[in-house]
């Protein structure tokens, strides 16, 4: 099965694109290590990320790398379910929760049923909903593929619709959004990414 994400550092050397400020996040971040205690931490819900990025949300046959869903949870809350960002951001995935809803919504018009979340659920997301785990990792499965067909795969483009929003006006333009907590995000997801991969932390 096709995964459609790709590693920035892999990206940022075919397509020549040198934005100083971005370069600056990835070298921040780049020999930063993965504690084994978070690996730990992630590993309670590896059954929910591997279930639920193996869908193909948007593309037949086309999945979410689950690699690329754990380094997002590890940058994002670091596997704490309970966490809550200043900007009320949610969960594993800190997820907003009109985002989420809006998400949710979408999902339960599908014809898919998903075991660990009922399509009522879906249908009827409270705020509260985004604390389960299983709920949190398929919204942030479904949004990820979703960016990921927007935006062709760029890692750099789906981290910034992550954060700074889909129709963040340079994501129209090709360009990263350009903002400080959006690099730094980019940068570390990038990290802790190719960490995974080559470290093979989850068979």
């Amino acid at each position: 099965m096709k995964h459609i994400i790709f590693s920035l550092l892999m990206l940022l050397s075919m397509t020549n694109i040198g934005w100083a400020d971005l370069d600056q996040s990835l070298k921040k971040f780049k020999n930063k290590k993965i504690e084994q205690n978070d690996i730990e931490k992630l590993a309670r819900y590896d059954y929910l990320i591997r279930y639920f990025a193996d869908f193909s949300y948007f593309v037949p046959k086309h999945k979410v790398n689950p690699d690329f869903i754990r380094a997002l949870i590890l940058a994002e809350s670091g596997a704490n379910p309970r966490a809550v960002s200043n900007r009320k951001a949610i969960g594993l995935g800190q997820i907003l929760y009109p985002t989420g809803k809006t998400a949710a919504r979408e999902l339960s018009k599908s014809r898919t049923h998903f075991r660990y979340v009922s399509k009522t659920t879906l249908k009827n997301l409270k705020k509260r909903d985004l604390f389960d785990p299983a709920v949190n990792i398929l919204l942030t499965c479904y949004l990820i593929a979703k960016y990921n067909y927007k935006f062709d795969g760029r890692l750099d483009l789906v981290v910034s619709a992550w954060n700074a929003g889909e129709n963040t006006e340079s994501l129209n333009r090709g360009k990263h959004a350009p903002f400080r907590e959006t690099e730094d995000l980019i940068g570390k997801i990038n990290n802790f990414f190719i960490y995974l991969i080559r470290h093979r932390s989850f068979p």
